[in-house]
């Protein structure tokens, strides 16, 4: 899909101001308010723009702990991927997923309740055999950066 500048205009104003309505939105980009929906709507259809979300101070929302797990597996078949994937997806605590390429092969942020919190939970993921060779975890002790927007050019 070509983005044109109206419409990055429109994605980097969704970025910072998720809730503006149409009309304002359309005041901003310098469209009337019908051609603007369309674009957001056309935007959405192509799955450029794929849901709207709130973010939230997790100390405001009580003692939530955040980590960062570096996960190295003992193969690299398709089927424990899979299967490995699988068990990720249904794992609450497991807020971010990927796979990568490097030093090991999957990185995933678990946010979870009291210092241990996370700390259960790579424990429940290396008791499941899931041919995880090994793991480093790292916790987030602060968060400088948060939630920036994607750097959009015109």
């Amino acid at each position: 899909m070509n983005l044109d500048r109206i419409d990055l205009k429109i994605i980097r104003t969704l970025q910072n101001e998720g809730r503006i309505s149409n009309v304002q939105l359309a005041d901003v980009v310098g469209l009337s308010a019908s051609p603007c929906l369309s674009r957001v709507e056309r935007l959405e259809a192509a799955g450029v723009i794929v849901r709207y979300e709130a973010q939230f101070d997790l100390a405001r929302l009580g003692d939530f702990v955040a980590a960062y797990v570096q996960i190295s597996m003992k193969n690299h078949r398709r089927e424990t991927a899979m299967r490995f994937e699988r068990y990720i997806t249904r794992v609450e605590e497991v807020v971010e997923f990927y796979m990568v390429n490097g030093k090991f092969d999957y990185l995933i942020k678990v946010v979870a309740e009291g210092y241990d919190g996370p700390a259960r939970v790579i424990q429940e993921l290396w008791q499941a055999d899931l041919d995880i060779e090994s793991y480093s975890v790292f916790m987030v002790s602060a968060t400088p950066i948060s939630h920036r927007p994607l750097p959009l050019s015109d």
